[in-house]
Order: C-alpha cells, then sequence, then structure tokens
C-alpha cells in the first residue's frame, strides 16, 4: 500500500478536515502510521469519538488499493500535501484541502489565476462582460477559474476556451460526477486545456451544501476573483468572502441599480471591492501586466533550430531571401517553407521582391539563443 492511498483513505472518512488530519500527522508523524494507529492512541491524538468512530468503520470496510484502481478508472489523480505539483497558491490558504482529485493538467502558469464567478441567472449584461474580461485574461495568459455551474461560470470557462487559454473548474461534487450534466461538453474542453478539480471522493453527489465549501478552493486557487454579477443571495459572494478572508483581492463589475440581479457586485463595491471596467484594472492590481507581454513574447519564440537561425539574421532592414541563405546555409525548400510558417505566426513580414524583415511589435522582445 502506498501512502497515497492512506490520503485517500482519510479524505473519505466523515469528520476528519484538514484541522484534525494535521493534528494526526503531527502527532504519528506520517500518514501510514496514523492510519494504523490503535483506537487508544488516536484519540490520545486529540481524535473526537465521532471522528474515531467514522475512522475505525472506514478502516474495517475500505478497500484503499480498490479505490485508487476506482480513481485511476475514471482518468484522475490524487494530489496531496506532499505533492510537488500541489498548487502554490492553495497550499498558502489556511488548511488547504489535505487531497485534490485532478483530471487534465496543472502547470506551474497556472499560479497567475484569476477566478471570474456570479450568478447561475445572468442577464446579458452580465454573460456579455464576462465574455469580454474573461477573454481578455486569456489572451494575456491568465488562467481563468470557476465553477462550472450555469451562468457566469460557463461563460468565464467557454470564453477561456474560445481565446486559446487555460481554465480550471472546482466541482461540489466528486470529480467522476459532471454537475450540472448538460456542461458535459465544457468539462471535456476544460480538460484537454486545463483541469477539473474537487476535493470530494469519488461518488460525492453534488448536494447543495458541497458547494459553499468548494468556493474556498476557487477562491484559493486564484490571485483575485472577479465577480461579473451577481445578486444579493448569490453564492459568488460566498466566494468573495472567502477571498476577503485568504488576503486575495476582491473585483467587482457595476450593475444597474435597477437590475436585482446586479445588486450584490453593487454591494461589493459599496464595501471596498475595486471596480473594473476592464481587463486593465484586473491586470495592473494584480500585477500581471508582465505575463501579458511574457505570454505574447513566448508565442514567437522560434520553434527550432531553423526559426531561430532565420531571426538572428533578420532585423528591421530588409533582408534578401538569397541573403538569408547565404547566412543560414541551409536548403531553399526548408528556407522559404520556415519564412513562410514564420509569416503566419507573425513573427517576420516580406516586405516585397523576396526581402524579409523582423515584425516586431511595440513591447515584444524576441528571444534568441
Amino acid at each position: 500500500m502506498t501512502d497515497l492511498g492512506y490520503w485517500v483513505g482519510f479524505n473519505i472518512v466523515r469528520g476528519i478536515g484538514p484541522t484534525r488530519l494535521r493534528a494526526l500527522l503531527d502527532y504519528f508523524g506520517d500518514v501510514a502510521r496514523a492510519w494504523r494507529a490503535p483506537s487508544e492512541e488516536l484519540a490520545r491524538a486529540g481524535l473526537d469519538r465521532r471522528s474515531l468512530k467514522n475512522l475505525l468503520a472506514a478502516r474495517a470496510t475500505l478497500d484503499l488499493d480498490r479505490e485508487l484502481e476506482r480513481i485511476a478508472a475514471v482518468g484522475a489523480q490524487v494530489l496531496t500535501w506532499e505533492s510537488p505539483i500541489y498548487p502554490r497558491l492553495l497550499r498558502e490558504i489556511a488548511d488547504p484541502p489535505p487531497v485534490l482529485y485532478v483530471k487534465g493538467t496543472l502547470t506551474e502558469e497556472d499560479a497567475w489565476a484569476v477566478a471570474i464567478v456570479g450568478t447561475r441567472r445572468a442577464l446579458a449584461y452580465g454573460r456579455e462582460v464576462t465574455r469580454r474580461l474573461a477573454t481578455a485574461l486569456a489572451r494575456s495568459g491568465i488562467t481563468i477559474v470557476s465553477g462550472l455551474a450555469r451562468g457566469i461560470d460557463a461563460e468565464a470557462h467557454w470564453a477561456a476556451l474560445h481565446a486559446g487559454g487555460r481554465t480550471i473548474a472546482v466541482f461540489g461534487c466528486g470529480i467522476d460526477r459532471i454537475y450540472p450534466p448538460e456542461h458535459r461538453k465544457l468539462a471535456e474542453e476544460i480538460m484537454a486545456h486545463g483541469a477539473l478539480v474537487s476535493d470530494y471522493p469519488l461518488g460525492t453527489p453534488p448536494e447543495g451544501p458541497n458547494f459553499p465549501p468548494r468556493n474556498r478552493i476557487i477562491s484559493g486557487l486564484s490571485l483575485g476573483v472577479l465577480v461579473t454579477q451577481a445578486g444579493v443571495r448569490s453564492g459568488a459572494l460566498i466566494t468573495s468572502d472567502f477571498a476577503a478572508e485568504q488576503g486575495r483581492d476582491v473585483f467587482a463589475v457595476p450593475g444597474s441599480i435597477l437590475a436585482h440581479g446586479c445588486a450584490g457586485t453593487n454591494a461589493l463595491i459599496q464595501d471596498g471591492a475595486k471596480v473594473v471596467l476592464g481587463p486593465e484594472d484586473i491586470l495592473e492590481e494584480l500585477n500581471l501586466t508582465m505575463v501579458a507581454e511574457q505570454t505574447e513574447a513566448r508565442q514567437v519564440l522560434p520553434a527550432d533550430e531553423t526559426e531561430a537561425s532565420l531571426l538572428a539574421c533578420l532585423s528591421a532592414e530588409p533582408v534578401h531571401v538569397d541573403e538569408l541563405l547565404r547566412q543560414v546555409n541551409l536548403p531553399v525548400a526548408q528556407v522559404t517553407s520556415t519564412l513562410a510558417l514564420m509569416e503566419l505566426k507573425g513573427m517576420v513580414r516580406q516586405v516585397g521582391g523576396m526581402k524579409f524583415v523582423v515584425a516586431r511589435e511595440p513591447g515584444v522582445v524576441y528571444m534568441v539563443d
């Protein structure tokens, strides 16, 4: 049995959350010893009677190897506090979830993340501002985090995907459940260009009480939370509360004072949330403007040695293709086809007469090894 199985086992036991598990790890030294410990020792470690009863019942009935097989069968991986790829931002919050179930991929770049949340009953205005802001942020290299819910959440995920960006959806149920079910296609797209994340064990149904706690993960994965439209009772306001507790920035888009569906966002602004009139308000406040520049620079990095060699020979002064051939000493077909591809990528520009220049845009740095 690997330690991963014990982490999964504790995650299944009701009543043992981050605080109690941390206490057990501090007492026993590792998760395996904690799982196998006699009941007397577990009680001395501070486990209350109900949690102890639940743990003993789980140990008697759970096949942890089988649980790991079930997780693998649904295409998920398990991250724990000990995993090197456990999300850095989430690790920083108070009592981060000990176990995360993930489908898709999490990357280092996901540390540049902004959550976009809002009402399920989105107005046309809320949908439009969500699309515009999520699109602009995604194009700037920002990962969009949300909850896969109807309304604003779905708009944010789709906008990020259509912009060619990354997005993460946090579930209020098991990672093997898609809720709402009509978002199955959206979930598949997110898996291909980001990740689905849950801290609930497999098979957990999408029950109402599960969703407020999962919002702490949405905010925890993000540098800031943007509420684009919300009523006074919207669950998005719970996410903003978690964000404030976690020291994250809270942003809100102002809405009509005549629309009940915007009362929540307007109240957030009254309470001190930062007003967002455009993506630059978020990028500048979170000091993420360099992410956009770095993303743009990455898009024009040479993909191979041929592109790098040609870029090294080009500048703002036109260079004839014959001169390029002489300098790089490569076959004609290879050079011409590479130049055509570089032109499509916006790296070079033909200025007539088979002469080429570097197509530099203001503020973009071309990096050549």
